[in-house]
């Protein structure tokens, strides 16, 4: 094994959006507030699903106490179980990438702060589950991002790595891991992907390989 490269799963492996921003407005307007669309569920990705709902809530105006709020989020939970790849979609290329690094005896894991079991099942009906030694939701050590554990803790031996994401979560982590980091274009970054503070930035999922290589290999 030459190392561990470690994606991020939504806005890099996966463009989730869809689904999520269905199952959040479903939510809302249960509510009786206004859908947030696919606009605005981008906006509030990455933090997984408890901030996810408590970001469209504020901006909605809807203040809930903790009781509330956590029944809503369970009810999101509920109802975007049912949906996780009705509309989800690997990015191009990801799949032809994923073979490539591979077959050239890189390790390849998931930090994601979705749970491990919706991640699973997504890269299970997508076709990429069996390219991933480890998949790590915030369930399954007990962090998340931009904790660098959630990284650490994913690469046995404390071995070369490097993380691939569209966030500045994920460059942070990475920052604090002692990992290099590259940064995908086409995610969900909240300003320009330059900004995120990246060692590289990937246009295409075609440079994935050759950027691991050039910064781990």
């Amino acid at each position: 094994m030459r190392g561990t490269v470690i994606f991020d799963l939504d806005g890099t492996l996966v463009d989730s959006v869809p689904d999520l921003a269905d199952t959040l407005d479903e939510v809302l307007t249960g509510l009786g507030l206004a859908p947030v669309g696919l606009e605005g569920a981008r906006a509030l990705i990455g933090h997984g699903i408890p901030r996810l709902v408590q970001g469209a809530l504020t901006l909605r105006g809807h203040d809930v106490d903790d009781a509330e709020a956590t029944a809503i989020v369970e009810r999101f939970v509920r109802l975007y179980g049912g949906r996780l790849s009705q509309r989800t979609r690997a990015y191009p290329g990801a799949e032809a990438a994923l073979e490539r690094l591979a077959g050239a005896g890189w390790r390849l894991a998931v930090c994601t702060n979705k749970r491990e079991g919706f991640s699973r099942a997504i890269l299970s009906d997508l076709g990429l589950l069996r390219f991933f030694d480890l998949v790590a939701g915030p369930d399954t050590f007990g962090v998340a991002k931009p904790d660098p554990a959630h990284l650490t803790r994913a690469v046995p031996g404390g071995g070369p790595a490097v993380m691939v994401g569209d966030s500045i979560v994920d460059v942070t982590a990475a920052r604090a891991a002692g990992m290099p980091a590259i940064a995908v274009a086409w995610g969900y970054a909240r300003g320009p992907v330059a900004d995120l503070g990246a060692d590289a930035v990937a246009q295409d999922f075609a440079e994935v390989p050759a950027l691991v290589e050039r910064l781990a290999g």
